[in-house]
């Protein structure tokens, strides 16, 4: 006798949720909007910004102290990476620190005033006007201070206290001064005009920063300049990758620290290099050199570390967000060189050593920060969308694969095409080519809309979300019995 049984499309069963990644949202990290709104701010400045290089190459093609290159530069710093940072550390660091983010609330918050204090300063710098630059200033400044106190409440929750919380606690610390230092340089330059501190809300807090800003007026003010610029670039952004990235990549690759003294002495290093170099650049003495040293050994035992955490990976395969990730990491040591040249004492001034000024800003935020970044964000966003759009029909469902979510092609074309840029720029600031410039730049533009296709691919599951029931029911098949 012949029995007809439909058969149930289960021989192909969902995938399972990738076995690593931080968790889910709503377990410890917030919901992905916060996160997300914060990424997407950061590729629109970024990609502003590249766009404006190709516009404007004599930007980087001149000395850095002008208002166009001041503004770019915070365009970059302000609007790209530390939108991009902010968010991300909301994702990650109740994740990588097994707790809860403190308010929600308070980082919508953040938001707010970190969008309309970033765009209005940009623009103040590139119309110099420094009073409003101040008011502006003042509206990001009670963002950082939203940020750093929502984080810090965060990590009085912690229940194990590690590397990961001390760089993050450093880094929390040195982007407080680093807006500090800010707006007291802004206060001081524009301390000839008429400004009653209690004018407006904001204008408070410049009215506040009045005698600090007396004190900062006596220095050099291009030392004053640089002093502030490595508060934030090393401070900020280098501890934060620093000391993350040992929890990222022994999660991404399945390994794990494997030497937490090194690893704890990285940290230490970087931060009394940090400090010493703060205070030698602003009073431009020959110290600076021995500090720029103990900074370069902070890093040197940073590689070391990250070397034997890659060895002893389970994961052979390094994809590309890892490669983009660890390439940041390889341009330090050109970094490093130029640092060791810059700092060396008696050093006398000439036009060669200002445009090698300008490579050094130029590689260490568009090279070692933007590259970094973007690696992880390869890593971040498509989980974020992974987790927030099919993570509930798992066992239900059948769901794509995070591979499926965007092209490793468009990874790889826009690797090689960032590092192209990255060259061709970098001859271009030294040479004090326009030309070179605009090319090197639309060769950045060309990584950068790379970029934006990949994150609209993943950003598309968000929108359309690809789900194939499992219940599919096949055709009626004859069973013999």
């Amino acid at each position: 006798m012949e029995v007809s049984l439909p058969i149930s499309a289960t021989a192909n069963p969902a995938p399972a949720r990738p076995a690593v990644f931080p968790a889910p949202p709503g377990v410890n990290a917030p919901a992905i909007k916060l996160p997300l709104a914060f990424m997407l701010v950061g590729l629109m400045a970024l990609t502003t910004g590249a766009v404006w290089m190709v516009v404007r190459p004599s930007m980087l093609a001149s000395y850095h102290y002008n208002q166009y290159v001041i503004a770019l530069t915070h365009l970059f710093v302000l609007g790209w990476i530390c939108s991009i940072v902010m968010g991300a550390m909301y994702q990650l660091v109740p994740v990588a620190l097994e707790t809860k983010l403190y308010s929600e609330k308070l980082a919508r918050w953040q938001f707010a005033f970190h969008f309309v204090g970033f765009i209005g300063m940009v623009w103040m710098f590139r119309t110099w006007n420094m009073k409003q630059v101040g008011h502006f200033g003042s509206l990001l400044t009670v963002g950082v201070g939203l940020f750093v106190f929502n984080i810090a409440c965060t990590l009085r929750r912690v229940p194990k206290w590690n590397v990961i919380a001390t760089a993050v606690t450093a880094a929390l610390c040195w982007i407080s001064l680093t807006v500090l230092a800010g707006l007291s340089i802004a206060t001081a330059k524009c301390v000839a005009e008429s400004f009653d501190g209690s004018e407006t809300n904001v204008g408070v807090i410049i009215g506040a920063l009045r005698p600090l800003a007396g004190l900062v007026s006596r220095f050099d003010a291009i030392s004053a300049m640089h002093a502030h610029a490595h508060l934030g670039g090393i401070g900020f952004f280098t501890m934060l990758i620093v000391g993350v990235s040992y929890k990222l990549i022994p999660m991404f690759t399945l390994s794990e620290v494997q030497n937490q003294r090194r690893a704890g002495l990285s940290v230490a290093l970087l931060n009394l290099g940090l400090a010493g170099s703060f205070v030698t650049i602003l009073l431009s003495s020959p110290w600076k050199f021995a500090f720029a040293l103990v900074t370069i050994t902070a890093l040197a035992l940073y590689g070391w570390e990250l070397r034997a955490i890659l060895r002893a990976r389970k994961r052979r395969t390094l994809d590309w967000g890892i490669r983009y990730f660890l390439t940041a990491v390889a341009l330090l040591i050109p970094l490093s060189i130029m640092a060791v040249v810059l700092s060396w004492p008696g050093l006398q001034a000439n036009p060669f050593l200002g445009q090698l000024e300008n490579l050094y800003g130029f590689v260490g935020l568009m090279g070692v920060v933007t590259l970094a970044i973007i690696g992880m964000l390869y890593k971040i966003i498509p989980f974020l969308v992974w987790f927030g759009v099919y993570s509930k029909h798992i066992g239900r469902a059948q769901v794509p694969a995070l591979a499926d979510m965007y092209s490793p092609r468009l990874q790889m074309i826009g690797y090689w095409s960032f590092l192209v840029a990255l060259v061709v720029i970098s001859v271009g600031i030294l040479c004090e080519s326009e030309i070179v410039v605009r090319i090197g730049a639309l060769c950045f533009t060309t990584c950068i809309a790379l970029l934006l296709v990949n994150a609209g691919k993943i950003l598309a599951h968000a929108v359309r979300p690809r789900i194939t029931s499992l219940v599919a029911i096949r055709p009626l098949k004859p069973i013999s019995t």
